[in-house]
């Protein structure tokens, strides 16, 4: 198995653009945190007339240091990766400074209906209020004077995840789908480790030379990062399976175990990271929930 190897060496240059290659800019909000590392990456695409790719949380220091990129510019399109509230929230003010129309998926759903009497963990971190003006497609093209973006639909992360590539196979600008600093979260009702697999195995089809990631640096090697990807979830799974095989039965008991090398503070995010785990091991047949719903409490048995 390929190994997963973390680049965590990321200087942020808040409200500066940095330039990254000959079409792409990159602007970090000043929003650091647990899941957001240094901050959200914003990315201006071409020159004159240009895109914005998630233009962050609603900080308006942070649009201002986009606006101010761009001047002398044209702002034609704000791109949406996923509607989570570190990334697409700042597309109302940055389009009230500049007109352009907002491109994305769709709305923030979950990936599934919720069982009885759940609730999205996440929903605080959902942008219900994205008001989206185009619609976009896997396979869309989007474009500007001197840039071309397809569009790749990469559920995961989020039902409405997508990442936009170079159609010269230069780049792809992919939202959380993969993070040089660190795994990315897959959180149900909001993500599902079916679809996330699922994308990392449609990208790995690509030849794209760059990731531009949602939060921290370059990946260099993106074919070889998602072997690694793969391979981290994979071991994930084999780990579940081991408690599963030695007698506990329940997420909460595994988990301490299981996530032994992560900070404890996040073993609420790695709980469920651990259900959407369980919850693709219940729908390839694998394991069976011992209870009327496969929830996050609910008990566990291999088949």
């Amino acid at each position: 198995m390929a190994d997963l190897k973390f680049d965590r060496d990321f200087s942020p240059a808040y409200g500066t653009a940095v330039t990254l290659a000959p079409d792409v800019r990159r602007v970090t909000c000043n929003n650091p945190g647990p899941f957001t590392f240094m901050g959200t990456n914003s990315y201006i695409v071409g020159h004159g007339k240009v895109a914005i790719i998630d233009p962050g949380p609603a900080d308006r220091q942070h649009i201002d240091a986009l606006m101010q990129a761009t001047a002398g510019e044209t702002i034609t399109h704000i791109l949406i990766t996923h509607s989570h509230a570190d990334h697409s929230p700042g597309a109302r003010l940055l389009k009230e400074r500049c007109g352009a129309p907002v491109y994305a998926e769709g709305i923030h759903r979950p990936t599934r209906p919720l069982h009885r009497d759940e609730a999205n963990p996440l929903d605080a971190e959902g942008d219900a209020n994205l008001d989206i003006d185009r619609f976009l497609g896997d396979g869309d093209l989007v474009q500007g004077d001197d840039w071309a973006l397809e569009v790749v639909h990469t559920p995961g992360h989020t039902v409405n995840h997508l990442a936009f590539g170079f159609t010269d196979d230069s780049g792809l600008f992919c939202g959380d789908h993969a993070m040089a600093w660190s795994t990315s979260i897959v959180a149900p009702p909001d993500g599902s480790m079916a679809s996330y697999m699922h994308s990392i195995s449609k990208l790995m089809l690509r030849q794209d030379r760059h990731y531009w990631p949602g939060h921290g640096g370059v990946i260099t090697n993106p074919h070889a990062f998602l072997a690694g990807l793969k391979s981290h979830r994979e071991k994930r799974e084999q780990a579940l399976i081991a408690r599963l095989q030695a007698g506990e039965n329940t997420i909460p008991d595994m988990v301490t175990t299981v996530y032994k090398d992560v900070d404890p503070s996040l073993h609420g995010a790695a709980a469920l990271s651990m259900f959407a785990q369980m919850e693709y091991l219940v729908a390839r047949g694998i394991v069976r929930c011992m209870d009327a719903e496969a929830t996050l409490s609910a008990r566990y048995q291999l088949v």
